[in-house]
């Protein structure tokens, strides 16, 4: 019998179709990770492991599943997953791609407008019982409408975003590995250099995937480049950034602000020196939490999960098996 580990908890309502061709194994958590211990032992019998970004699926990993027959990210990344080596041992990777897209392209858009416009910190003050009344200043923060942005990686997250610049009036500016015409031609985005990107943008976007090249690509001397009220994006990878260089750029003044939704190390600590920074706004990781893209997300999953059990093509491989 075919045997199925899902690393984190998912409705049941899910499961009905999977069941009826594998046994099925679920870590009763939605919160918190599967600790790596379990993951090794409860991973050895398996046909098809289901796991999330929090998973370290490396070559230690794979060697110690000889029945693995595919991993299913529950996420459009995969740099949690050694995925060459995977290749070497037949194993199929597979994620959830345009599923998200729009959604993850619409959390990035609400970030930058609510770092711009101080949306976190003015809730605080009136929560905090700080807000003393009307003045001409207060909480006044950085246009958007009219901007340059640049987005580095016109993916299809990139793509969507730049779609939402459009109805706000914003010069786009993109970065990508290579030029993206069709882009150009149905957006209106204009191709810059990296340095071009950073040095005339008001709004700096990275929706990149982390590889080796874009790791640590947003540094000291990067931030350095920027305007002095630029404010800087990510809704790619916490990898993307320096963080110690970042957090200098802003408290120094090298920079207006920063919004995240990645971090180098998920989740952090309430001491997290960002969290004592107002001009960074941290969110947890959510850019594609909607209700309807988690449901979609899940449901490839399991598709993916069964095509391969079938002896059938997953939906969305991205890996060539031997």
């Amino acid at each position: 019998m075919n045997k199925v580990l899902i690393t984190r908890e998912v409705p049941e309502r899910f499961l009905t179709d999977l069941k009826q061709v594998a046994d099925v194994e679920m870590y009763p958590e939605q919160q918190k990770p599967m600790p790596r211990e379990a993951l090794l032992a409860q991973s050895k019998d398996k046909t098809v492991v289901i796991t999330m970004l929090s998973d370290q699926i490396d070559k230690e990993y794979l060697d110690s599943c000889p029945d693995l027959k595919a991993v299913i990210n529950l996420a459009v990344g995969y740099d949690n997953i050694d995925v060459d080596y995977a290749a070497q041992k037949g194993i199929v990777i597979c994620n959830t791609p345009d599923v998200l897209t729009e959604t993850t392209a619409e959390l990035g858009f609400t970030l930058m407008v609510v770092t711009a416009r101080r949306i976190i910190e003015a809730a605080a003050m009136v929560q905090d019982g700080e807000w003393t009344g009307w003045s001409p200043y207060l909480m006044a923060g950085k246009d958007v409408y009219g901007k340059t942005v640049g987005i580095y990686g016109m993916g299809a997250i990139g793509q969507a975003f730049a779609r939402r610049c459009t109805g706000f009036g914003m010069t786009v500016l993109y970065h990508n590995r290579s030029r993206h015409e069709q882009a150009e031609h149905e957006l209106g985005v204009t191709y810059a250099d990296f340095d071009e990107l950073i040095a005339r943008s008001d709004y700096v976007v990275c929706t990149a995937p982390l590889t080796e090249e874009t790791r640590n690509k947003f540094d000291q001397q990067v931030f350095k480049q920027m305007k002095s009220d630029a404010i800087f994006i990510n809704i790619g990878r916490g990898g993307h950034v320096v963080e110690e260089d970042l957090l200098h750029a802003v408290k120094n003044q090298e920079i207006l602000a920063a919004g995240l939704d990645v971090l180098a190390a998920e989740p952090i600590d309430s001491d997290h020196p960002f969290l004592n920074e107002p001009n960074i706004v941290v969110l947890p990781h959510i850019g594609s939490a909607s209700v309807e893209t988690r449901d979609a997300m899940i449901q490839l999953c399991i598709d993916n999960a069964r095509y391969v059990i079938n002896g059938e093509h997953p939906l969305t491989p991205v890996n060539k098996t031997r």
